[in-house]
């Protein structure tokens, strides 16, 4: 089992990220939530990862927080709940904003995350109410980042980047261009995410 990593960032195409350790590049997918606190490409930095084994592949997942990946892990024991909808889940909401919803019995920002229909947010909120890790408060809330060192250069198209990660989410393309429309001014292709996945949530 692989269950953290250390080494030099060298891509990040969201969901998709590449580690460089020992000379050996490990290709993790994460949830925006992380993939927005990664440091620049070129730099270093430590995850906690996620293991998936299936008959034809072996899969890894990345997270910024040790709490994140015990989230992800209650969710994917839920019945409906693969890995890809688990991190789209996580995309849309941070570990907090999705107890409380859960806690509130709040369906309806449940519903507003991708492929989360009635049933499967209520299925959540009745199946995860006992499946909570024992939460603590994370001092820096960020992705280990250690030393650092020149960062490449930004994504030339962060528009059409954030629109493919969106849709790699689970979000329908009219959503995803829907969901980006007025956004092309706000910078790197992250800043772009977040700013769509904020709008997405607060409507």
């Amino acid at each position: 089992m692989i269950g953290r990593l250390r080494g030099t960032l060298l891509e990040k195409q969201p969901p998709w990220l590449v580690v460089d350790v020992g000379g050996v590049g490990y290709e993790l997918e994460a949830s925006m939530t992380t993939l927005l606190a990664l440091p620049e490409s070129g730099e270093e930095l430590a995850l906690y990862t996620h293991l998936s084994v299936r008959d034809d592949a072996h899969l890894l997942y990345g997270f910024a927080r040790e709490q994140e990946r015990s989230l992800f892990r209650a969710l994917i024991k839920v019945n409906g709940i693969g890995p890809k909808l688990a991190l789209a889940i996580l995309s849309g909401m941070d570990e907090d904003a999705f107890i409380r919803c859960v806690m509130d019995d709040d369906i309806k920002s449940l519903t507003r995350l991708p492929g989360v229909g009635r049933k499967t947010a209520e299925r959540l909120v009745i199946e995860m109410r006992d499946r909570f890790p024992h939460w603590q408060a994370d001092p820096q809330g960020a992705v280990e980042s250690v030393g650092a060192t020149p960062s490449q250069p930004a994504a030339k198209e962060p528009l059409a980047d954030a629109e493919a990660a969106l849709i790699s989410l689970g979000y329908k393309s009219t959503e995803a261009s829907r969901m980006l429309s007025g956004l092309e001014g706000e910078g790197s292709t992250e800043a772009i995410i977040k700013a769509a996945l904020v709008r997405r949530m607060a409507g």
